[in-house]
């Protein structure tokens, strides 16, 4: 990476500028952003709205903390790679940048606040107490299929499928010894025997009874895109409930019967006959969806949406722990462990984390595309296509594009506005210029007040405490209720003409 790369990159998923200015427990925010993600590289020593280059070799009292970060604002600590870029700075010397290269992390970190943050887009969010449990279920931390069902007990597992299960295996006990002394289907608290949600979702009777959604539902359209009201095109709609591995062999077969066919001379001599999707892809898409939900989103069911063109197996739950869209041809990481072995037994999960890449080896066999993976809001969904289909992906690459060309368009118009709103008061030029300073070294979303207004400028408490009134006035900050008196953040996309009298 070059100085170059660092100016000229906009700010995204994987990377962030930070002042050098920038207070320790508020660089300790996209540092456990990015640990939680995707993993990504900060660049301190430029300010991240105008690029305008500091650099870190004159400040060295400010270094060592913001270097501190990552042991001492980190819980637990991140670990980070450090790299210093050779630059020269706005005031022509020699000077130098730093980058923090920071890796996705198999565990779930917190600020000093005690508080999870999440890398999305460009942004470092807060993560709610929901988020943060499914983050900690994300990353293998607490696994959902471990946490026992309420009301459920030994009468609702099917006892003679565990049997079924156990000769299958080779295992020489009892199947309710199974449940207990193998991978902790049964527990026994407080004289109490608890069912865990693997252990009903694999052996239970009625699963639905507990899991209403806990189901697949395979719905066929007609065309190539999903309409609404007057225009619905759906000329099939089917759902599989019971176990798991019942729904799985149910959907299977079932697609099995919706797939075309073409017949035609070989090169040989003999008919070859050829399905629109590989047999293997077909059964991987389900198989994946449902070793990998997220069963603790309770409110849907996985889909599988067939058009003429496309499939789409829809999945609540996005990427789990280290995996991503650029990665998961070889990355592998379980949601749900003791459901993947049991399915592995089954010969459904092959070896673990094969599965992707077969699929992709398989399409690439008969002239058709990867699988494209997308993340709608919490479902994940994993797209083929057949021969007719025309543009992989081409519509999600367009919206990516023009979302981040709004994106950038934003910030220049946000800055503009915030000169414009200073330039229409009668404030004189230093107060103007601190103003604007202000502007340029603190984030969006980063949470100041005077103290930090103090610390930026170098100035006094009243300098800074004007500047703050100033900022107010020509509302361009708003008030964060619950950090303390006198604390501000500003107007994410500031609009002179709204704002400003």
């Amino acid at each position: 990476m070059t100085i170059e790369e660092i100016l000229s990159k906009e700010e995204n998923q994987t990377f962030d500028r930070k002042s050098i200015n920038i207070s320790p427990k508020d660089l300790a925010i996209p540092i456990v952003a990015f640990a939680n993600a995707d993993g990504g590289d900060i660049a301190i020593g430029i300010t991240d709205r105008t690029r305008r280059i500091e650099g870190i070799d004159f400040e060295t009292k400010k270094l060592n903390e913001l270097l501190r970060v990552p042991f001492d604002f980190c819980n637990p600590t991140v670990k980070v790679g450090i790299e210093k870029l050779p630059c020269v700075d706005e005031k022509g010397r020699e000077n130098h940048v730093l980058v923090m290269h920071i890796d996705a992390s198999p565990q779930v970190h917190a600020n000093q606040a005690d508080d999870v943050f999440l890398r999305v887009g460009d942004k470092s969010k807060l993560q709610t107490f929901e988020e943060r449990l499914q983050l900690n279920y994300d990353k293998g931390e607490r696994y959902f299929e471990d946490k026992a069902v309420p009301d459920a007990t030994i009468d609702d597992i099917d006892m003679d499928f565990v049997k079924e299960y156990t000769d299958k295996i080779n295992y020489g006990k009892s199947p309710l010894e199974y449940l207990k002394e193998n991978r902790g289907f049964i527990k026994e608290k407080g004289g109490e025997i608890q069912i865990s949600s693997a252990a009903i979702l694999l052996f239970g009777k009625n699963p639905q009874n507990f899991f209403p959604r806990a189901r697949i539902r395979f719905i066929r359209y007609e065309g190539t895109e999903e309409k609404f009201g007057t225009e619905m095109n759906v000329i099939k709609d089917v759902i599989f409930e019971g176990t798991l591995l019942n729904m799985i062999n149910e959907a299977i077969a079932y697609l099995d019967t919706q797939v075309k066919e073409k017949t035609y001379l070989g090169s040989d001599g003999t008919f070859v006959t050829d399905e629109e999707y590989p047999k293997f892809v077909r059964q991987e898409l389900i198989v994946n969806a449902v070793t990998h939900r997220a069963y603790s989103i309770t409110g849907t069911d996985i889909q599988i949406k067939m058009f003429d063109d496309h499939i789409i197996v829809e999945s609540p739950g996005k990427l789990p722990g280290l995996v991503r869209a650029d990665n998961i041809r070889f990355t592998h990481f379980s949601r749900n462990p003791k459901i993947a072995e049991f399915l592995k037994n089954y010969k459904f999960v092959k070896e673990f984390g094969e599965g992707v890449n077969r699929m992709c080896n398989e399409l690439e066999q008969v002239g058709l595309k990867d699988p494209v993976y997308h993340t709608n809001a919490f479902m994940l969904q994993a797209v083929i296509y057949n021969s007719s289909a025309e543009k992989v992906g081409y519509l999600s690459g367009k919206l990516a594009a023009e979302s981040e060309k709004l994106a950038i368009e934003s910030e220049k118009l946000s800055f503009q506005n915030i000169k414009l709103a200073i330039d229409s008061q009668a404030y004189n030029e230093p107060t103007k210029k601190n103003i604007l300073k202000i502007y340029e070294e603190i984030e969006t979303n980063q949470i100041f007040g005077a103290p930090e207004i103090e610390r930026v400028l170098k100035c006094s408490t009243s300098t800074a405490k004007n500047v703050m009134k100033k900022l107010r006035e020509i509302g361009v900050v708003e008030e964060i209720k619950g950090k303390g008196k006198g604390k501000y953040t500003f107007i994410s996309e500031f609009n002179y003409t709204k704002n400003v009298n």
